[in-house]
């Protein structure tokens, strides 16, 4: 009887971290990510660009700064709350980046998080960045009124409003609006500068985020 508990129990520690991997949202991204990072692991002090889809979809980004040491870590359809809980110690710890620009949130209020959540899920993230990087300049990337999310367009920009307060008087760390400059000429989302899913940016759009971070990637 000893031998079955025993065996029991080395099968379950044997298919653990099988079965923690598969807990984790998009793990098999995280473990790409991994892989690569032990094949060529970038060198600190790089610019950091993590978050959600919008991040892992600018399929160009390294292009459009190819001057500069860029580290594009966007995984899936993630959610801040999953940066804090999940990636931090393999996707932002390990670089010891000069520089981190945040996407992610408008996920998280698509789900049903309120702007609350999505704000003390960035204070949290934004207190273990500081934490193992204080020298690090951060950079929170506005929530985006993306055309077929409108039923959240409040939430986004409420959520928008308590980051950026939190933010204002805090050093190395700034607010970029990447929202308003995808409105028409109405003030409202552009839908010519999204995909057809009108969730993803085009090309088009991207070269209005492009303007807006020029000058800080540098």
């Amino acid at each position: 009887m000893k031998i079955k508990y025993l065996f029991f129990a080395l099968l379950l520690t044997l298919s653990a971290p099988h079965i923690f991997a598969q807990s984790i949202p998009f793990a098999e991204e995280i473990k790409a990510f991994k892989h690569q990072d032990s094949l060529n692991m970038p060198k600190p002090g790089g610019l950091l660009f993590i978050g959600s889809s919008s991040i892992r979809k600018w399929d160009d980004l390294q292009k459009r700064f190819a001057d500069k040491p860029i580290i594009q870590r966007g995984v899936g359809g993630s959610q801040l709350w999953q940066w804090v809980k999940y990636y931090s110690p393999d996707l932002i710890y390990p670089y010891k980046a000069k520089k981190i620009f945040i996407y992610a949130g408008e996920n998280d209020i698509n789900a049903g998080r309120t702007p609350e959540n999505v704000y003390h899920d960035f204070v949290t993230l934004y207190g273990m960045i500081k934490e193992h990087s204080p020298d690090a300049e951060i950079y929170f990337l506005s929530l985006k009124q993306s055309p077929s999310r409108a039923k959240t367009y409040a939430q986004a920009l409420e959520a928008n409003r308590l980051i950026a307060a939190y933010i204002k008087d805090k050093k190395k760390t700034h607010f970029i609006d990447v929202n308003t400059v995808l409105f028409d000429t109405n003030g409202q989302p552009d839908t010519s500068l999204f995909q057809k899913d009108m969730l993803h940016l085009n090309s088009k759009g991207y070269d209005r985020w492009q303007k807006a971070i020029q000058t800080l990637v540098r």
